[in-house]
């Protein structure tokens, strides 16, 4: 597969996440966020190692966890497509 490329929400995600953990900790902040980038480079290799997004049931569109949260992105011709992070403890809508 090509690369991972993350979608400028996606970045927005780990932005606004890293602002909430930064609230105790900018340590933790900043491993967090090192950490979720490093999980995604695993993608290049294995792209098919997320699961599918039960809420989608698309094959191509997959996530993977990093503690409570969820990776999704989805798979095309030329890379991985990181398209949001999202807290496992949300309700959400595809939509």
């Amino acid at each position: 597969m090509g690369q991972v490329i993350w979608s400028p929400s996606a970045l927005n995600d780990v932005d606004a996440i890293a602002e909430y953990i930064a609230r105790d900790s900018v340590d933790q902040a900043a491993l967090f966020a090192t950490r979720l980038i490093e999980a995604t480079d695993r993608l290049i290799d294995f792209p098919q190692s997320g699961r599918v997004v039960p809420e989608i049931a698309n094959p191509s569109c997959r996530e993977i966890f990093i503690g409570p949260y969820r990776i999704m992105y989805r798979l095309e011709n030329d890379g991985v497509w990181i398209t949001g992070i999202v807290h496992g403890a949300r309700n959400w809508n595809p939509e």
